[in-house]
């Protein structure tokens, strides 16, 4: 676990020196900070691959600099660092997305395989969705150029929109990079798609063609009107994405 690099949040910091010598001693980069607001300083201004909370710190607590760390790094594994078990305790800090939580007094060892624990698994997602993307990369490629109906380009974006929040979960750079550049030659074909066959679409039925927006109230609302309902209420969201 080369190149690692931790930040570690704890009022009594001085006191764990031992502890972040035995990860330094490991390979590991570990940066100190005393409190809270230096701990959201320190995630917003550098990059770390892991953060220590200490939950019970003075002025900003271990879970308020939790919710804003996650503001900024919102995929940043954070491991709490408590002196309790109380369940409301954790359902809070779970609430907030921690990867993993720890009761004092910590011991080296413990630390050590909350770090191996949380890096090596997110090493081994990175390389399944790496894998899996590479594998269905020339399959999305080729629809681009085939006869695709409306509904297989609806399909094909669903395809994209998951790879792309697998991704946000890999560590491979350049893997997102190709998939925004797919995704930009999609969004050329599919505007060629578009242009080519919108002109029939509108002289078409409804029935015959993707549902434009004259079908929404007849197909969808006209539908459910004098059946018995007492409301029938229409909500439309312009423009919601599949993520």
């Amino acid at each position: 676990m080369q190149d690692v690099k931790i930040l570690w949040a704890d009022d009594e910091i001085a006191h764990l020196k031992a502890h972040i010598l035995f990860l330094e001693q490991k390979g590991l980069q570990v940066v100190p900070v005393t409190n809270g607001e230096d701990a959201v300083a320190a995630v917003v201004e550098d990059e770390f691959d892991l953060v220590f909370l200490d939950e019970h710190m003075p002025g900003l607590s271990g879970l308020e600099a939790l919710s804003r760390i996650k503001l900024s790094r919102p995929n940043l594994p954070v491991v709490m660092i408590t002196k309790s078990e109380e369940e409301n305790l954790m359902a809070d800090a779970i609430g907030g997305q921690i990867a993993d939580y720890l009761i004092k007094p910590v011991n080296p060892n413990q630390i050590l395989a909350s770090v191996t624990k949380l890096l090596k698994g997110r090493e081994l997602v990175s390389q399944r969705v790496t894998v899996g993307y590479q594998q269905d990369f020339r399959n999305i490629g080729m629809a681009f150029f085939g006869e695709q109906s409306a509904d297989e380009w609806i399909e094909t974006y669903r395809k994209l929109t998951y790879w792309e929040l697998q991704l946000r979960q890999s560590d491979e750079r350049s893997m997102r990079e190709v998939h925004e550049a797919q995704k930009a030659e999609a969004n050329v074909n599919f505007g060629k798609f578009f242009t080519h066959n919108y002109l029939d679409w509108v002289n078409s039925s409804p029935g015959k063609r993707p549902t434009l927006s004259p079908d929404l109230l007849p197909t969808h609302v006209f539908t459910h009107l004098g059946q018995g309902h007492e409301s029938v209420f229409f909500l439309l969201i312009d423009a919601l994405r599949f993520d």
